[in-house]
């Protein structure tokens, strides 16, 4: 009995160590998942962005590093957060600059933060088409809709159960959402055409 105190410092040391840990990726997380908002509103406004996503980019690089021997932190669900919203900034940043897709590998994000920062774009990238609409780009909102019904199509290759990764609810979305804006990219175009018969 003699050695409970002994075991009950180890413990103690054990769990403030992990305390102080899931506080500083706590914040972390927080960090990141504001910069990526904050970047995603920008994207839609033309302003660059860079100088956010690079922050963004040296905050999750220092949360996978202080969680890697904590994985029940890492996989927590505010890290997962922090990785979905970076997913979802830095590949919608790729898409308007015309850029080639990362990969999770690339971002260093996990595939289950990586496919529901996919499910969350598409709305994303509907915001885009509907913007263009508004200031008569139709081709431009076309273009959209075709990166939406690709990413839809990628996201609806991945069927695993809830306990695994809970993208079910993030397809159902994508589905009306996708439906929704064919729709109002159709109605845009035959609009459009309209005009330009009229004029000519």
């Amino acid at each position: 009995m003699e050695r409970l105190g002994e075991i009950a410092a180890q413990i103690e040391s054990e769990l403030d160590e992990k305390d102080e840990v899931r506080e500083v990726a706590l914040k972390a997380s927080r960090g990141i998942t504001r910069l990526c908002g904050s970047a995603v509103r920008d994207l839609h406004k033309g302003k660059d962005v860079d100088d956010m996503l690079a922050e963004a980019t040296d905050g999750l690089q220092k949360l996978v590093g202080i969680t890697r021997d904590f994985p029940d932190i890492k996989h927590a669900g505010f890290v997962e957060t922090a990785m979905q919203e970076y997913t979802e900034a830095r590949v919608f940043s790729a898409i308007l600059s015309k850029q080639p897709l990362p990969s999770p590998k690339d971002l260093n994000v996990t595939p289950e933060a990586y496919l529901l920062g996919i499910g969350d774009l598409i709305g994303e990238v509907r915001r885009q088409a509907l913007d263009n609409i508004r200031r008569g780009e139709v081709e431009d909102a076309s273009e959209y809709l075709e990166t939406m019904e690709s990413l839809y199509e990628f996201l609806m290759g991945f069927h695993y159960p809830n306990s695994l990764v809970a993208i079910k609810r993030k397809q159902d979305v994508a589905r009306g959402v996708l439906e929704k804006t064919r729709g109002e990219v159709a109605v845009a175009i035959r609009t459009h055409s309209l005009e330009k018969n009229l004029k000519n």
